[in-house]
This record gives C-alpha cells, sequence and structure tokens, in this order.
C-alpha cells in the first residue's frame, strides 16, 4: 500500500483489504464540450475482485420495472439501493467518503446495477431525478467485467466509448446530465457479470 492509499477497513488491515487511491494520481479528464466532461481514473480501487465477490452475495437486488413510451417493461438489469448512506457496506461508505473530499460534494446515498450476462443493458438517459441541478459530478465506479460506457449529445450526434475494467472509476462532470445522454449496451459476444457503484448526492437532486 502507498502513502497516498486509503484503506477501506482502517489503518490496520493490512495490504490485503480494498483501498482507493485518494490522490486520483491516474485520473485523466476529457472534455466533451464548453460545459460538460468525464473523468476516467483507472485502477481507483485496488482490492476490486473481493468487493465485487461481496456486493454480488450480499445486496439485496430485485429487477425494475421501468415507463418506455406507452408500456412498462422490466429492467435488464437488477438494483439494489442505498437511499441512506449509513445502510450501505462499510466498504462503500468509505469510498464515498474519499469522494466527497476530492470532489467536494457530499455523496450521502448510492444505488449498485448487476448486469448479470452481455444480454443486460441500460438503454440511453440522463440520472433526472438525482441530478437535478444544471451542472452534478457523478462518479461510477466499476467492478467486475469490463463494459462499454457509451455517452453522446442529447441533440443527437456522434457518442465517445470508454471501457472501464474493474476498480476504474468514470465520472461525469458538468452538465453531463442534461445536454448528454449514456447508456450501457448490450454486447454481441459473452461477458461476466459487472456490478456498478453509482455514488449520488442529495444536494444535486434539488434544482438550482
Amino acid at each position: 500500500m502507498t502513502d497516498s492509499a486509503l484503506p477501506l477497513f482502517g489503518d490496520d488491515a493490512g495490504d490485503r483489504e480494498p483501498w482507493v487511491d485518494d490522490t486520483f494520481s491516474t485520473a485523466h479528464r476529457v472534455r466533451l464540450d464548453a460545459h460538460s466532461w468525464v473523468e476516467h481514473v483507472p485502477g481507483w480501487l485496488a482490492g476490486a475482485e473481493q468487493v465485487f465477490e461481496d456486493l454480488l452475495a450480499s445486496a439485496r437486488w430485485e429487477q425494475r420495472w421501468r415507463r418506455m413510451y406507452d408500456q412498462t417493461v422490466r429492467e435488464p438489469r437488477l438494483t439494489a439501493e442505498y437511499a441512506e448512506l449509513l445502510d450501505a457496506p462499510e466498504v462503500l461508505r468509505s469510498m464515498a467518503s474519499a469522494l466527497t473530499a476530492h470532489y467536494g460534494v457530499s455523496y450521502d446515498r448510492l444505488w449498485i446495477n448487476l448486469y448479470r450476462t452481455h444480454r443486460d443493458s441500460t438503454g440511453w438517459h440522463g440520472d433526472g431525478p438525482s441530478t437535478r441541478r444544471r451542472e452534478c459530478i457523478v462518479p461510477v465506479l466499476s467492478l467486475g467485467a469490463a463494459r462499454r460506457f457509451l455517452i453522446r449529445p442529447t441533440a443527437g450526434g456522434a457518442s465517445r466509448t470508454f471501457r472501464p475494467l474493474a476498480g476504474d472509476l468514470v465520472v461525469m462532470g458538468g452538465r453531463c446530465q442534461v445536454d448528454w445522454r449514456h447508456c450501457v449496451p448490450k454486447e454481441v459476444g459473452p461477458s461476466g457479470p459487472r456490478i456498478s457503484v453509482n455514488f449520488a448526492a442529495t444536494s444535486q437532486s434539488r434544482p438550482d
């Protein structure tokens, strides 16, 4: 463990436990336009496999329904939500604290999505209810198998593709939730399960 590492289970946990790089030393910011950006932080979480296995086994997964045009359909993924950060596992609470310190946003709740196979996906969308301010910062941690993460202008146009690996952080900032849409598309070939950890802040759910 380096001096810049933030242990997630206390200083005496040892190198075997997960930890995050609280300096964000690998962060690379991609400017989408004058008001929006995406930051990719490779390897932000070390010990990602352990966190993945723990969440896969312990989270209260459910398959939700979503209104799509004139019908209600099952979401092609599973979701678990922690409306209060205090109810989340300690490891996720520690990550939220690191993100709060770095980005200056008080992350106080989160939800996690499970993409079970290459057939699970989510369509183009913005994180509306949780990001009602014009400018927000939304971190998403990837665990498990690599999947494509696409983002494109709301008005239409070419998309940008990211492929975060286990332990990578992807952060959407500025007006990404208004002027841009993102998705996790289906894959053509087989893929193992992937979990995304989405950090949210009550302060960002209130309009400006």
